[in-house]
């Protein structure tokens, strides 16, 4: 059975390796700040869940600390990506794209005139 477990352990390590490295990759090829912060967030948050979960398979005994740092790593990284993403937009950081929308300043101009 213990075999199992770390064959287990060891495939969940590696795409989490692959997911991280893939992550960097992403950032590194990135236009602009909101695309890095998409392909670095979701990439991290899935190879860091995805190592995390191969180590809780190689090391049993350690499972209850792990899955706290699998609850904090799928809370805080969304939610550091996002405050990144809106400090950014409100400090005037606009997106490398030849077609610029953008839905979100017509969702606030809408919320100021019902002020």
């Amino acid at each position: 059975m213990d075999m199992i477990l770390n064959y287990i352990g060891y495939f969940f390590v590696t795409v989490g390796a692959i997911f991280l490295f893939l992550g960097a990759l992403g950032i590194f090829r990135m236009p602009d700040l909101y695309t890095r912060i998409q392909a670095g967030t979701k990439a991290s948050t899935m190879g860091a869940m995805s190592l995390i979960l191969g180590v809780i398979f190689l090391e049993p005994d350690w499972w209850i600390k792990l899955v706290f740092m699998i609850l904090f790593i799928a809370f805080s990284n969304p939610l550091s990506s996002h405050a990144i993403a809106r400090g950014s937009y409100k400090g005037k950081l606009k997106p490398f794209s030849k077609e610029h929308i953008d839905a979100y300043e017509e969702v606030e101009e809408e919320m100021e005139e019902t002020k």
